[in-house]
């Protein structure tokens, strides 16, 4: 069996799931929110005691995937609607800096414009200074598009280093032209 299938969820108090075996999907309620995921009809997922617990009906490939997978993203609901998710960016650059602009994410990157990026449904920007972001949301997935959304506005180049980056991100650096 899958390592990561078998491993059963507990839930934590505050939280209430709801699984609709007929339609493949389950509801998880927390307190930063309600998530809603279709999983695969074949995988069987059942929830006693505030412990979710994933099968699968057989060994073959598709099945063995997809209980891994099933598991996972149940796994990513509960742990959104309790504690959430966060990415953070960091801007490197001489004059690149990032501002609130209302709701959105005002981003001056060299450019000969601004670029003006709108937070997503349920995903919220902070710059706690000029060349920080931090990305919350209680979505695993779209906390990191998001996120990788943002960094695409302007990638690190591998010369001065020049660009949004994740935090903790190695940019490969190239030594440049060299004299003769």
């Amino acid at each position: 069996m899958s390592r990561i299938g078998r491993a059963p969820i507990n839930v934590p108090a505050g939280v209430t799931v709801t699984i609709d075996a007929e339609n493949s999907v389950i509801t998880v309620k927390g307190p930063k929110g309600e998530l809603t995921q279709k999983y695969h009809a074949r995988m069987n997922v059942a929830c006693e005691n505030n412990v979710i617990s994933v099968t699968r009906p057989s060994d073959d490939k598709e099945d063995r995937a997809l209980h891994g997978l099933t598991r996972t993203l149940i796994y990513n609901m509960v742990v959104g609607v309790t504690e959430g998710y966060s990415k953070k960016l960091e801007v490197n650059g001489v004059g690149y800096r990032v501002a609130m602009q209302g709701k959105a994410l005002n981003l001056t990157l060299g450019y000969s414009h601004p670029v003006v990026v709108d937070a997503p449904e349920g995903i919220t920007f902070e710059t706690p200074d000029a060349n920080t972001i931090i990305i919350k949301g209680i979505n695993k997935q779209v906390v990191g598009e998001t996120a990788a959304y943002v960094r695409s506005r302007r990638a690190p180049e591998p010369y001065k280093g020049k660009g949004i980056k994740y935090e903790g991100e190695k940019i490969r650096r190239k030594s440049g032209k060299t004299g003769k």
